[in-house]
């Protein structure tokens, strides 16, 4: 009986459903974006430029990554399949754009005929037209056009996530390679000063001064820290093959000029309200425009409820006035029982928008939580960085002082060793720092949109037709 009560006479709720279009849900709650950021700053942020420009990358002082930039925005395949995405949707909207204009066919029939009593063949020739046309009484193909407009503008704020996205990537993968080889280059120096100290232990063995032991704990030592080289050497490979593949080419040949981290910097920014934020990231532009385009399709499962209304004409010509014919017409379709699929598809539609409500506000606080762990990240690692710097430099004097030592038999072995460790750790840590600090950066600058808001992006906007109606 329930189920009878649902599905029957859809005739009825036509009745009491109102057609016009309603206003979309409002998806934040009071409280949901605070007045103000909360992650510490480094002191040099309070007079950094407030937000990112659209090319940040060019103040890094790199002088390999604009180029790489600009290869990447123009050849990604990532990228060129998000624009392939954006005609699709526009495509889409052409599509539900020519609900809302009639349709004229052109007809024309040509055949020859013959009887053997009497004998005769004839030709006959004919012409025509038909028209057709749906009210849009109730705005059923206006929402669903509504719809494919926001599908095509939730496209085009995708497609510029996607090259955010990979701006980031490659400025984080360049930076990788460097930081890499800078690695290896220290393996190396380390190599290197173990070296010395192997031919001043075999010295001292030779002469007596020094045990077997000795020796053979520093062509361990050797051993251990040459062994670190192919590691760091593949991952340095790796990341120019994940580089090239962001240039959109093989990896095969690919290669980048600079070898280190030095002189390069992450230039400060300074965030603004969060409230601005909002419309300066891609991704939640993206949500809300999925969020109406879903409200359209609610509003056009409500109209589905009433009358559908169709004119028709039509006109026939066969090259004989006197068979000219005509007719117009007029057709009204009302559902009466449908088994409960109108009612079944606006409870999916209503779903979907429950759905892209919650999705919206995850993107929001999301974007929230990128701009505060950033910020947070590079106040922390700018902090670090200034005590490994110190670190190292200590640890470099201490071996120096040791390996003179040593030299001069007034220290042991061992000594050495735990001083030359700590100076290669030292090293190689404090380069694995500059690199996060200098990835931070970049994070940052993605947090805050890399520049991009609704309103300057000259391709956010739909390039949609006009509504005859």
């Amino acid at each position: 009986m329930k189920f009878l009560m649902r599905s029957a006479s859809v005739a009825v709720l036509a009745l009491v459903t109102t057609a016009c279009t309603t206003p979309p849900p409002v998806p934040l709650k009071d409280g949901d974006v605070p007045p103000a950021f909360t992650a510490p700053t480094t002191a040099e942020t309070a007079t950094a430029p407030l937000w990112p420009t659209l090319d940040w990358w060019s103040g890094f002082n790199a002088p390999e990554l604009p180029p790489l930039e600009a290869t990447a925005l123009s050849e990604n395949l990532d990228l060129l399949a998000a624009a392939a995405r954006v005609q699709q949707a526009q495509a889409n909207s052409g599509i539900a754009g020519s609900a809302l204009f009639p349709t004229l066919n052109a007809t024309g029939n040509a055949s020859r005929s013959g009887s053997n009593i009497p004998h005769t063949t004839g030709n006959s020739f004919g012409i025509g037209a038909q028209a057709s046309y749906e009210v849009d009484l109730w705005g059923l193909n206006r929402d669903e056009l509504e719809a494919a407009e926001q599908s095509e503008l939730a496209a085009r704020y995708a497609q510029q996530t996607v090259r955010l996205t990979i701006t980031s990537d490659v400025a984080d993968t360049y930076l990788g390679v460097l930081a890499l080889r800078q690695r290896v280059t220290i393996a190396k120096q380390n190599i290197d000063a173990a070296k010395r100290i192997l031919t001043i232990t075999e010295a001292k063995v030779t002469n007596g001064v020094s045990s077997n032991l000795e020796l053979a704990q520093q062509r361990a030592q050797l051993a251990g820290e040459e062994a670190a080289i192919p590691v760091l050497e593949e991952q340095e490979r790796e990341a120019r093959y994940a580089l090239a593949i962001l240039m959109g080419r093989a990896p095969e040949g690919f290669d980048v000029k600079a070898v280190n981290l030095d002189g390069i910097v992450a230039p400060p920014v300074r965030a603004g309200i969060p409230t601005e934020l909002l419309t300066r990231r891609p991704d939640v532009a993206s949500a809300e425009a999925q969020l109406l385009a879903q409200h359209a399709n609610v509003d056009a499962a409500r109209a589905a409820f009433l009358p559908h209304i169709d004119l028709s004409a039509g006109i026939t010509q066969a090259f004989n006035p006197s068979s000219l014919a005509w007719s117009i017409g007029a057709s009204l379709l009302q559902a009466v029982f449908d088994g409960g699929r109108l009612s079944s598809e606006s409870d999916l539609e209503k779903a979907r928008q429950t759905e892209l409500l919650v999705t919206y506000r995850k993107a929001v606080f999301s974007a929230l939580s990128d701009a505060e762990t950033a910020m947070g990240q590079v106040d922390s690692l700018t902090e670090q960085e200034r005590l490994v710097t110190v670190e190292e430099t200590n640890a470099a004097e201490a071996y120096r002082i040791a390996e003179l030592q040593y030299r001069e038999g007034v220290t042991d072995l061992l000594n050495v060793l735990q001083t030359q460790q700590t100076l290669f750790n030292a090293q190689d840590q404090l380069v694995q720092i500059r690199l996060a600090r200098l990835e931070a950066g970049v994070s940052l600058y993605r947090a805050l949109g890399g520049g991009w808001t609704v309103a300057t992006d000259p391709n956010a906007a739909p390039d949609v037709g006009w509504s005859p109606l």
